[in-house]
């Protein structure tokens, strides 16, 4: 097989405000998959979108076996066999066309504006016989809507080389996914690997990279740092050129005094996940809501928030029987809920930072007859983002400009403002780099010193064991075993969520 090489040199970009990029680099060949690493708002995405073609404004070059190619936008892109597969997967499909139809979706436009019928049996016949390549099990007249968030990336990897791909991009492939699912997502990698095409692999998960990744390249401030062969780094070396200094201990250590109990749910069930769901959290305590990737977890989350149509069961604060309909009796009883999909429910991001920062507590900014208090907005919203230490040119800036993990930081301090009695958290590390994280977990420790109750509801057993005091197994939407966390290890977490009994 004939092997190409992908080189970006001295890539630059500018957006209002901030450098994203300053003289970029990256070069990797076909045949390896190449991870692409680095702290929140490093860079690794910005450059990605580069090489594929969504932002046009940088300088630099980009070549392509040693020869110079212009990509000024994703057709560009494309047309040179390079495709991408971003993270928010539920926005690259149409959910109310088929597998087949979504997978062959360029050729179905491409025939469409050649005035030609669309031959709905040749498409799928098509995309039938690349999900059998791919061993992807999943029928091609099955609607996208009906999906799993795995099968649905499945499903934008077999559409990014349904034409030709020589590199394939991978943004955060992993986040959303099970143990199971992320072993079947590796399988489909090293396939592409032995057919030539070179992956570009982006994850905050350190630990999968040493286990599918053959070169690793590292970013900081929007700058290139590194460049070496996985076998000769280690994890420890990752962090440190990541954050460019040695890495702490990640869970800090904040005293606290965990006192009375203040929240009480008792079996707690609805019409879909969650089946007879019991259990308390006190003030200051942090209890984790522990379990694998479709354990539940989330529908518990939700439905103490109001998110469920048909409700049984008791939940109680400071002893009063509470009715949460909806998400607005929710927080005017004290809870919040920092949810795991933050772009599509935990922020705004078409606004800027003020307005998510200041949208869960209106009526404090507000005048009498509910004009807004511009200076005050400004103000608190100011002195959040210092606290917070988001990274941000102003606080005018929208949250579609920002990293990940500081969009998080933003989906929490709108809460903090808020200054509720019950914090829930689901995923709140989801997407997020090692250095962020110990940033939101001091925040949420901090929040217990207060006095809060923060139920933690995670996949990550490491996590759990980090951060909690007690913790619940979640199995199957139901609890399945209530531990004391420091005498608990991860393997135990991990025995009780796949289903095993005492």
């Amino acid at each position: 097989m004939t092997q190409s090489t992908l080189k970006m040199k001295n890539i630059t970009i500018d957006f209002p405000g901030v450098r994203a990029l300053d003289d970029a680099q990256f070069s990797m060949n076909t045949g390896k998959v190449h991870a692409l690493i680095g702290a929140n708002g490093a860079g690794k995405s910005t450059l990605m979108k580069v090489l594929s073609g969504a932002y046009t404004h940088y300088t630099g070059e980009i070549l392509l076996n040693n020869k110079k190619i212009e990509i000024r936008s994703p057709q560009d892109a494309k047309d040179l066999g390079i495709q991408i597969v971003y993270q928010e997967v539920d926005t690259a499909l149409i959910p109310y066309l088929t597998v087949g139809e979504n997978i062959m979706l360029n050729k179905m436009v491409n025939g469409m504006g050649k005035r030609q019928f669309i031959q709905y049996s040749q498409i799928h016949k098509e995309a039938s016989k690349l999900l059998e390549e791919l061993n992807i099990n999943v029928s091609s007249r099955r609607l996208v809507r009906t999906l799993t968030l795995a099968e649905k990336q499945m499903i934008l990897i077999a559409r990014a080389i349904s034409r030709d791909c020589r590199f394939l991009i991978l943004d955060e492939p992993t986040a959303p996914l099970s143990s199971a699912e992320t072993e079947r997502l590796f399988e489909i990698v090293r396939q592409l690997r032995a057919s030539n095409v070179g992956i570009i692999f982006i994850s905050h998960r350190l630990q999968e990279l040493f286990e599918i990744c053959d070169e690793i390249t590292v970013m900081r401030n929007g700058k290139f740092i590194s460049h070496d062969r996985i076998g000769e780094v280690t994890i420890d070396s990752i962090v440190e050129k990541m954050l460019g200094k040695q890495m702490e201990e990640q869970f800090p250590t904040v005293e606290r005094d965990i006192k009375d109990k203040i929240f009480e749910v008792e079996h707690l069930r609805d019409d879909e996940k969650v089946e007879d769901v019991s259990f308390h959290v006190c003030a200051g305590e942090v209890i984790g809501l522990a379990g694998l990737v479709g354990a539940g977890k989330t529908e518990i989350c939700k439905a103490l928030f109001g998110e469920s149509s048909h409700l049984e069961g008791t939940v109680k604060m400071h002893g009063r029987a509470l009715k949460i309909r909806n998400s607005n009796q929710a927080v005017h009883y004290g809870l919040a809920l920092v949810p795991e999909e933050r772009r599509k429910e935990g922020i705004l991001v078409g606004e800027n930072v003020k307005t998510n920062l200041t949208s869960a507590n209106l009526s404090y900014f507000s005048h009498r007859f509910s004009f807004l208090n511009f200076r005050k907005e400004r103000k608190v919203s100011t002195e959040m983002v210092e606290r917070l230490g988001v990274k941000t040119p102003s606080i005018e800036t929208k949250l579609a400009n920002l990293s990940g993990g500081n969009q998080q930081k933003i989906a929490i301090g709108k809460w903090l403002i808020a200054d509720a009695d019950v914090y829930i958290f689901d995923e709140p590390t989801k997407g997020v780099d090692v250095g962020s994280k110990k940033d939101i977990f001091t925040l949420i420790l901090e929040l217990a010193k207060r006095g809060k109750a923060i139920i933690y509801a995670s996949s990550e057993l490491t996590e759990i064991v980090g951060i909690t005091d007690r913790s619940y197994v979640i199995y199957d939407g139901k609890v399945v075993k209530e531990l004391q966390t420091d005498k608990t290890t991860e393997e135990q977490l991990l025995f009780y969520s796949t289903g095993g009994r005492d």
